[in-house]
């Protein structure tokens, strides 16, 4: 299920491309697009964990030639996999330390959740105003690895805690320190309920005397582990000075930026939510989950009075209650959800590091809730033989995650009909369009239907033969972006041969600008030289940078939205598609009109003309420069005059 996220989810995040995805670019290729947060000047990203990714995209090189596509897939296959390891550690753990069925529950719920599909492999843009209007993309994000981190440290956490058990406050420790240190700080605030459960708690030690003995042993074994956890900070502070050419720590720096801002700076630049949002995207996420999720501290009280055997017998003398230790392992989604929501400035990727934790907490309740069932079942039979031969509680708990599988597979589908045309449009320009620049100027010669019988150049893409795309690196090839500039997919999508370029638009915020390019067989020394140098332009004011665009006459593609049932048309924002004279369309992709179609079957994929009906939609489209193009396939056409 995660490789199939990671082969066909969308890109959901801007910020994962421009401050991600095109620094691994740099890093590979050698050029791409550079944000403010990577300049010296302000180093809040980590070229630490860009590096963790670049062995993945070399791999394919050894098999596959120098083609870029691989490496982007390849990628994210590997986030794939980690993915999985951590989500069958968190699996493992419920159904050995909380229950069977628990655990049985949480893996249905991992498996089909439409926000693990998109968390653990690929991200998404926030809810605007409730439209889903959906940005696209793939989880390559600091707050993605944090969710990793933080579901293999949960896995440890589940075990009880003891002063004979220091391999679980060890590794979950620093399971928590790595997702904290190597990718986002603020995800550490996770790791709270499990410090206070260390340092508080007795667990199953039986502790009937020496009471402060026994803590002072839990207090420093608990130091012991932090600090060795610390440690990794170490080499990360290591990789990022060498990078960015002066002592970096770009924990802090992040830390510094979002909670003790300059006047004038900070994240509010970039937009704020009310109160409501995080509750709005998780619903469109995780469905019926999300109120069995926040049910379940108040399911757990309830339990205790109406069940109180549900979790075992009571504990020895000088233990902790299992009531207490399990309503400390539902804490953490309470807690992040709190902080999260006083921040003004929110997005949907901020919620990922507890993802697996809300799936956790609803598998939970909805096993508790199934106890009183099974309870009130007994009080009114007066039978515990007929209650275990009764269907009833089992059909309960399946409708319960069947509806929220159903719902959820909806939703993804939803995703990818309704906002997968980026991706399709930019792997059609490589496919279709670029092929045939190179057949007309007869650099390559496609097959015809007279050569080919079987007419295989015009069945699916991916059956289509291979082509070298290499001569177009001397056509200059430029392909433009104007208020699609937050949709582009990143250069691994891009072939080599063409520059990316922006155009002037209604945003007048600060768009990303490229890298000090560096030759591309210069490896990744040569690369680490351009990480130094502070770009111009660039900075954190969210401040427009005019010397960022190009004219639109100067741009032989453009890949634009028009939504023809709905026009809008400024000075900035012409309907490109309508200019025929100028503009050529070589292929269009429906694109979901948010704006004009309903909530219910916008948030939902459903086949069949009748739930349709209540959608519009838009054109997405490649488009090609009539007179720039046809220039470029007069000027490097090749002569076989003899």
């Amino acid at each position: 299920m995660r490789v199939a996220g990671a082969m066909y989810s969308n890109i959901q995040d801007c910020d994962e491309v421009f401050n991600f995805w095109e620094p691994l670019h740099y890093m590979d290729r050698g050029y791409g697009f550079q944000t403010w947060e990577t300049s010296p000047q302000y180093s809040i990203r980590s070229w630490a964990y860009i590096l963790l990714h670049f062995v993945s995209t070399q791999i394919p090189k050894q098999f596959l030639g120098t083609e870029k596509r691989p490496a982007f897939f390849a990628v994210r296959i590997f986030l794939a996999f980690i993915s999985a390891y951590c989500e069958t550690a968190l699996y493992r753990a419920a159904v050995d330390k909380i229950n069977y069925r628990a655990g049985r529950y949480l893996f249905f719920m991992l498996l089909v959740s439409s926000g693990m599909w998109i968390a653990s492999t690929c991200n998404v843009f926030a809810l605007l105003n409730w439209q889903l209007y959906s940005r696209e993309h793939s989880a390559f994000l600091p707050s993605t690895f944090a969710m990793y981190a933080n579901t293999l440290a949960f896995a440890w956490s589940i075990q009880p805690s003891s002063n004979t058990n220091i391999k679980r406050t060890m590794f979950a420790t620093l399971a928590f320190a790595t997702g904290a240190i190597v990718g986002w700080p603020f995800a550490l605030a996770v790791a709270i309920p499990f410090a206070f459960e260390e340092l508080f708690l007795y667990g199953t030690d039986g502790v009937t005397s020496n009471v402060v003995s026994w803590f002072a042993r839990r207090w420093i074994r608990f130091a012991t582990c932090a600090g060795t956890a610390a440690l990794l900070a170490i080499p990360v502070v290591a990789m990022d000075t060498l990078f960015y050419g002066k002592l970096t720590i770009v924990p802090w720096n992040i830390i510094k930026y979002n909670i003790f801002p300059e006047a004038g700076r900070g994240p509010e630049l970039y937009g704020s939510e009310s109160a409501m949002f995080y509750v709005n995207n998780l619903i469109l996420n995780f469905n019926v989950l999300v109120p069995l999720a926040f049910a379940s501290l108040p399911a757990l009280f309830i339990t205790s009075i109406v069940d109180r055997k549900r979790l075992g017998d009571r504990p020895p003398p000088g233990s902790s209650s299992p009531y207490v230790l399990l309503a400390v392992r539902l804490a953490p989604i309470y807690l992040w959800f709190a902080i999260m929501s006083v921040q003004p400035h929110k997005e949907e990727r901020f919620m990922y590091p507890i993802y697996p934790l809300l799936c956790f907490n609803a598998a939970v309740a909805l096993y508790l809730t199934r106890g009183w069932l099974e309870v009130a079942y007994v009080k009114v039979t007066q039978s515990p033989y007929r209650a275990s031969k009764a269907t009833l509680f089992s059909r309960f708990t399946l409708s319960v995650v069947s509806a929220f599988m159903v719902i959820s597979a909806t939703r993804t589908l939803a995703l990818w009909e309704y906002y997968h045309a980026p991706m399709t449009i930019v792997y059609r320009l490589e496919s279709q369009e670029l092929p045939r620049l190179l057949n007309t100027t007869g650099h390559i010669t496609l097959p015809t239907p007279h050569d080919n019988p079987d007419n295989q150049y015009e069945r699916h893409d991916e059956e289509k033969p291979r082509i070298d795309l290499a001569p177009l690196k001397k056509m200059d090839i430029t392909l433009c972006y104007g208020k699609e500039w937050h949709r582009f997919p990143g250069h691994y999508l891009v072939p080599e041969g063409v520059r990316v370029e922006w155009i002037k638009s209604e945003f007048d915020g600060m768009l990303p600008g490229h890298f000090v390019a560096t030759a591309t067989d210069g490896g990744l020394f040569e690369r680490m030289k351009g990480t130094k140098v502070v770009p111009t332009g660039l900075n954190d004011l969210n401040e427009e940078a005019p010397e960022f665009y190009v004219d639109v006459s100067s741009c032989d593609y453009l890949i634009d939205l028009d939504f023809p049932l709905n026009p809008t048309s400024t000075s900035l924002e012409p309907r490109y598609t309508a200019d025929v004279a100028t503009w050529e369309r070589v292929t269009c992709q429906k694109f979901l009109d948010a704006k004009h179609s309903s909530l219910l079957t916008r948030a939902l994929w459903m086949p069949g003309s009748l739930w349709q009906q209540n959608n519009e939609f838009g054109e997405y489209c490649l488009l090609r420069h009539k007179a720039n193009v046809a220039a470029k396939e007069q000027q490097f056409v090749v002569r076989r005059d003899v």
